[in-house]
């Protein structure tokens, strides 16, 4: 979220940010020191679909895209159906490696050599979406699960920057479950 927010002040992501909602209260100050507007919708088991229904009237009509960031809730094909290719979000590795809980620490504990991050469209498939950015870093016997998570996390903040702009610019066509992207 913090990326997207810089990289829309300095004018390098062409957009106009309607809203951030947020199952958590934690980023508010943040938000709204850039004048954006936060909305807070606590999402549990019991109150999910009020939640989601709250989250569409909000968005519904004043957003074009949806961004997920941190937001660690299934998104429902009900919601999907209103923004089919308009729902982006970030997944902690190259997809489908290391889904789940603690991805850094399976990662570590098979000793890779590469750790990632893929930005790409929510469908019903969970993290199964059309690809739209994916990039990596070399890692090594040396770096322990806290390096990964750190350099894990500066590469998810760069992969989803790139795939919000891309998608701003109109610079993807999804066929099928794949994406071209025009660079």
């Amino acid at each position: 979220l913090l990326e997207l927010l810089w990289q829309w002040q300095a004018g390098d992501l062409d957009a106009e940010i309607a809203m951030v909602i947020s199952n958590h209260e934690d980023m508010r100050a943040l938000v709204e020191s850039f004048g954006i507007a936060y909305h807070h919708i606590p999402v549990t088991a019991d109150t999910k679909a009020e939640a989601e229904r709250k989250q569409l009237e909000a968005v519904t009509g004043k957003a074009d895209i949806i961004v997920l960031a941190r937001y660690m809730q299934i998104i429902t094909p009900k919601f999907i159906e209103y923004f089919p290719n308009r729902i982006i979000n970030i997944h902690h590795s190259f997809l489908p490696a290391f889904v789940g809980g603690k991805p850094y620490a399976q990662a570590y504990q098979r000793g890779v050599k590469i750790i990632g991050a893929t930005a790409h469209y929510v469908t019903e498939e969970l993290d199964g979406g059309p690809i739209i950015e994916q990039d990596v870093q070399r890692v090594s016997h040396r770096n322990n699960v806290n390096d990964l998570k750190r350099i894990g996390r500066t590469i998810e903040r760069v992969v989803l920057a790139r795939a919000v702009k891309w998608h701003i610019e109109d610079r993807i066509i999804v066929h099928q479950n794949k994406t071209v992207v025009f660079n």
